[in-house]
């Protein structure tokens, strides 16, 4: 594969100076809290997850939770993956915050993706999504591409198809008559696009603009007095997911609009509106959402969203929301509704609905620093806490890390405290120690404990290694102190 990755740029006119702002954080404030520090890898630091078992645990199956913690003072801005135990299995700090952090496939393969730029206002960036495979190396970027600038890809979306593209949001400064909802005839707007990139040769297939198919007059977010300018756009629309449809349409969801739009990838006519002032279904009791996120449809046909509910408040509590859509009588009616442990949890930004193959369903919470599982009628089974930062999206997949470094260890107080930033199919440790190579024994395998297992050490052996042992007792790694 050759995907070479794109430079960041400022994007001049396109968007205001950049800026290492808090995009999609609009109630973020200094945030600290624990942190745990190790032995092994003092240059990493996470947060302290508190896990807050609320129903059964989940059988185990391997699979593992994909974050992107962040805000200021929080213990880690990066990549963070963790265990149902909340330990991290690896820490990846990053020097923008990383967004959509989660496993996807292309080519037949997995990789990891997430998003990586600069954010030139609350609530938007300007960037590109990153490809790494399961060394963690970078195999290439995506980003946006004519008509718009590269490195324009907005923090919100970056999902792959299985036709090896990618879906792309995208903020573009337009000029534009405000009258009709309070401005000026020479006022500027944020407009809402989507594009479709080919991952290989960075084509784009598909370019879509809100502001060319979605009346203005649609927004629930008003004109503040010195917005709709081209120092400070008015943000009417706000993309913040892109999803396809089991029709291969595309399902758009639109925070400031308080809608979702079926949009025909061909003509790119909206064929319907959920939700909002232009809702084409009539809502059952209890539908009607607000400053929403990630809208998808479900293999039951189910279309489950994120509804924020806030900023400003509209409703008592944030909520992960599952509908029925009857396309022929066009109605909307509830199916589930996924609600936090505490009656309040309003999340002003963010936040996510995974459907997960077992039936479970996965909730970020978004500016509020939780994640939370639910079977799927609704019962809460585990809510886990952050400890500090907020988190874009929260994503449960297996993944099989193998990184290309050897494990890290360091001898301290008698014991070797060992960890291997990333791998995640070591199941022990194992501490082989004698005068030289050549006369060196293995001890016995001592579980694997967290992120970092600390090994007891008898005496003072000239020579000490420690080998990282997979579930059938292969060696993965080794690594010899001192060297």
């Amino acid at each position: 594969m050759n995907r070479p990755a794109v430079a960041m740029v400022c994007l001049g006119l396109l968007l205001t100076a950049c800026g290492d702002g808090d995009p999609e954080t609009s109630e973020a404030a200094p945030s600290t809290g624990p942190a745990v520090e190790f032995v092994s890898r003092p240059d990493l630091v996470a947060p302290d997850l508190e896990v807050d078992q609320r129903g059964p645990a989940r059988s185990p199956d391997g699979s593992l939770l994909f974050l992107g913690p962040k805000s200021e003072g929080a213990p880690l801005t990066g990549v963070l993956i963790v265990d149902d135990a909340g330990d991290p299995v690896w820490i990846h700090p990053t020097e923008s915050r990383a967004y959509d952090v989660r496993v996807q496939e292309l080519d037949g393969e997995p990789v990891l993706t997430w998003w990586r730029g600069e954010s030139p206002t609350v609530g938007l960036g300007a960037g590109e999504f990153v490809l790494v495979d399961e060394s963690y190396s970078e195999i290439g970027t995506v980003t946006t591409g004519a008509p718009l600038e590269p490195g324009q890809a907005d923090i919100h979306e970056g999902r792959l198809t299985d036709r090896g593209t990618m879906l792309l949001a995208a903020y573009v400064k337009q000029e534009h008559d405000l009258t009709s909802v309070g401005g000026s005839e020479d006022g500027w707007v944020w407009d809402g696009v989507v594009q479709e990139v080919d991952v290989d040769t960075g084509e784009v297939l598909l370019h879509w603009s809100a502001l060319e198919h979605v009346p203005l007059e649609e927004t629930r977010s008003e004109l503040p007095e010195d917005g709709g300018t081209e120092e400070e756009p008015f943000d009417w629309f706000h993309v913040n997911s892109v999803a396809e449809d089991a029709d291969g349409s595309l399902l758009v969801s639109a925070r400031n609009t308080w809608a979702v739009y079926d949009v025909d990838r061909a003509t790119g006519e909206v064929a319907w509106t959920l939700g909002g002032e232009a809702s084409d279904f009539a809502l059952g009791d209890g539908v009607e959402f607000a400053w929403q996120h990630d809208a998808e449809r479900q293999p039951d046909g189910t279309l489950t969203l994120f509804d924020n509910q806030s900023e400003p408040d509209v409703g008592p509590t944030s909520r992960g929301l599952r509908l029925a859509l009857d396309e022929q009588a066009m109605t909307a009616a509830v199916v589930t509704e996924y609600l936090p442990p505490d009656p309040d949890r309003l999340a002003g930004s963010q936040g996510s609905f995974q459907q997960l193959p077992d039936g479970t369903v996965l909730i970020g919470w978004g500016s509020r620093p939780f994640y939370s599982e639910f079977a799927d009628d609704g019962t809460l089974l585990t809510d886990v806490a952050l400890g500090s930062g907020d988190n874009y999206r929260a994503y449960r997949d297996r993944w099989t890390g193998r990184p290309e470094t050897d494990p890290d260890a360091v001898l301290a107080d008698g014991r070797v405290h060992v960890s291997w930033n990333g791998a995640t199919e070591v199941a022990a440790w194992r501490v082989v120690t004698g005068e030289d190579e050549e006369s060196a024994v293995a001890g016995d395998p001592v579980p694997r404990t967290g992120f970092e297992t600390a090994v007891p050490l008898d005496g003072d052996p000239a020579y000490v290694a420690v080998e990282a042992l997979d579930a059938d007792g292969g060696v993965l790694g080794s690594t010899v102190l001192g060297d």
